[in-house]
């Protein structure tokens, strides 16, 4: 499983000129996931994005999770974060899972940050979306269940 997290002021999810899923401050969620992940993948991706420290404590450090300032999440499905483009110029997809696999691990992370994070919004699994932000720093950051990066 993959994620590129964004610090945000806010964002939004638009689907056919509707707003589907929107945050205030705290992170966007772009998720991409892989034809082998597993339950253990998502819980190790939860776990990391909800206490992963890039907010601001009262000294300016990046010292705080999104939990401990009360931010929220909006996670986007993106299995374009599987696409390689070692050879040729088109990506090739192989590697992301197929639909009936990522939609219910897409629902099982959402789900799991629930749990930690008061607000979870979402997109629209398999839909064209427009993704709206405003990059808060900016930072960015990627993350892989296989520690790849």
């Amino acid at each position: 499983m993959r994620a590129v997290l964004q610090r945000v002021t806010r964002a939004c999810v638009r689907v056919g000129g509707e707003t589907v899923g929107e945050t205030g401050p705290g992170l966007v969620v772009l998720l991409g996931i892989a034809r082998d992940d597993t339950e253990a993948d998502a819980r190790y991706m939860v776990e990391k994005t909800v206490a992963l420290r890039v907010f601001d404590d009262e000294e300016g450090r990046m010292n705080r999770s999104v939990v401990e300032v009360g931010g929220g999440l909006l996670v986007v499905s993106q299995f374009t974060l599987y696409g390689d483009v070692r050879r040729g110029r088109r990506p090739s997809w192989i590697d992301a899972a197929p639909p009936e696999v990522a939609e219910p691990l897409y629902e099982f992370f959402v789900a799991e940050a629930r749990r930690s994070v008061a607000c979870v919004e979402t997109g629209s699994f398999r839909r064209m979306m427009e993704v709206e932000l405003i990059n808060d720093g900016p930072v960015t950051i990627l993350l892989d269940s296989r520690k790849l990066f």
